[in-house]
């Protein structure tokens, strides 16, 4: 059988805008009682009743967050949804809505866009969100997503970064680092398949690496999990930026300071294997990479009880006062400041 050399394309312009939204949206179904209205008129329209509503929205750029020469469209439009979705989950909320924006150039295909939305829709599907509207256009160059999650939860229930004391404790769930060394392992591949093209990536050594970039989780189950447990915490963000920048935040916000504690980090054996493989040190892989999308929180004291020995969480250091100033201790024992040497965008 010969291989298919030129894979059906659709020229964007034989549909219109308006004939590309109802082609791309077509198999979004309504999964939400507050959803009155959704795709296909001026506005949604949602109806939360007695519910808070929290709201969150990220951009994807191509060529600074994502290279489609090892991101597979579909793995993107999944990506993007969970990263949004990740931002509810760290208000403590349960994510019910998105909609999504596009913006594309004449070098997509339509079958290129129908990728993209088969991981759309697989994540929505997957998250139980709506995808209640948004807007396509052109772009000069490359492809841009824009994703705006809402969610849903009572009053009580929401959990803000500044609320830690210092006394709390510092927990995070999964572990870290995994998904920044998975972008080194392909930023790898792709340098040797551009010197030698015919060359075949074995990457059976990096499955759970590669997994941690291509497509991560948001954490949707640690609400459920803290519910279960009976604890609220007292402050929360997701690990999208590295883990030191996400705890500076924490501590800036809540006017704490914070010992973190190398020993106690939670890494993947897989993780330290690769990391001596491209000899670079574990810890600040861990601390400095993003992108692991898990949730990093405080509880008090009085909640140690109920969280000691749970396999979903990791207890990695504790609050202190503002003036002791924000440090990884060693497992020499040593002292030393915590910077945020995470991944900046408006850096790259």
């Amino acid at each position: 059988m010969i291989e298919e050399k030129n894979p059906q394309r659709t020229s964007l312009s034989q549909l219109g805008e308006f004939g590309l939204i109802e082609h791309l949206t077509k198999n979004f179904t309504i999964q939400q009682p507050s959803t009155i209205k959704g795709i296909g008129d001026d506005a949604a329209v949602l109806d939360f009743g007695s519910k808070k509503v929290v709201v969150s929205t990220d951009i994807l750029i191509e060529g600074v967050h994502f290279d489609l020469s090892y991101m597979p469209l579909k793995h993107l439009g999944y990506k993007a949804v969970v990263v949004n979705v990740s931002d509810i989950c760290a208000m403590n909320a349960k994510a019910t809505h998105i909609t999504v924006s596009v913006a594309v150039s004449n070098r997509f295909p339509l079958e290129a866009l129908d990728e993209l939305f088969e991981g759309i829709t697989y994540a929505a599907n997957e998250y139980k969100v709506d995808v209640i509207g948004g807007d396509t256009t052109s772009s000069q160059k490359g492809l841009i997503i824009s994703i705006t999650a809402i969610g849903e939860a009572d009053a009580d229930e929401i959990v803000y970064r500044s609320g830690a004391q210092q006394t709390d404790l510092l927990v995070v769930t999964g572990d870290i680092g995994a998904a920044y060394m998975g972008l080194k392992v392909l930023e790898r591949e792709k340098e040797v398949f551009q010197v030698n093209p015919n060359s075949q990536p074995d990457l059976d050594a990096y499955t759970y690496l590669i997994e941690r970039q291509l497509k991560p989780e948001a954490r949707k189950d640690i609400r459920t999990l803290l519910h279960a447990l009976e604890i609220k915490p007292t402050s929360m963000i997701d690990i999208s930026d590295g883990l030191s920048s996400e705890i500076i935040h924490i501590c800036k916000q809540s006017k704490v300071g914070c010992n973190l504690y190398e020993d106690k980090l939670p890494l993947d054996p897989q993780l330290i294997n690769v990391c001596e493989e491209f000899n670079v040190d574990s810890t600040t892989m861990a601390i400095n990479g993003g992108e692991d999308y898990e949730l990093l929180f405080t509880i008090g004291m009085a909640d140690f009880e109920k969280i000691k020995g749970n396999p979903n969480f990791t207890i990695i250091g504790h609050m202190t006062q503002e003036s002791e100033g924000i440090h990884l201790i060693t497992r020499a024992d040593t002292k030393i400041p915590l910077k945020a040497r995470g991944w900046d965008a408006l850096s790259e």
